[in-house]
């Protein structure tokens, strides 16, 4: 077997982690719209869902740049 990185090599990788990429932003954006809703429907721990949301946050940043550095969104 060849060592050598071919463009095709490097192509593929890039599609695996763009659809990996996609399945974690999907999950992130499912969870946030869950824990919205845990929110309204709990009222009284709106505390402990800021604390929750204060945490996703900078993932949410971090996941942005991910997909800007990798050209998967417009900048």
């Amino acid at each position: 077997m060849s060592d050598k990185v071919t463009n095709e090599l490097i192509y593929e990788t890039l599609k695996r982690m763009q659809k990996m990429l996609s399945l974690h932003t999907q999950y992130h954006l499912e969870t946030k719209e869950r824990l919205g809703l845990v929110e309204y429907q709990m009222g009284g721990i709106t505390a402990q869902y800021a604390s929750i949301s204060k945490r996703l946050d900078p993932v949410d940043e971090r996941l942005t740049r991910i997909e800007k550095r990798l050209d998967l969104v417009e900048a």
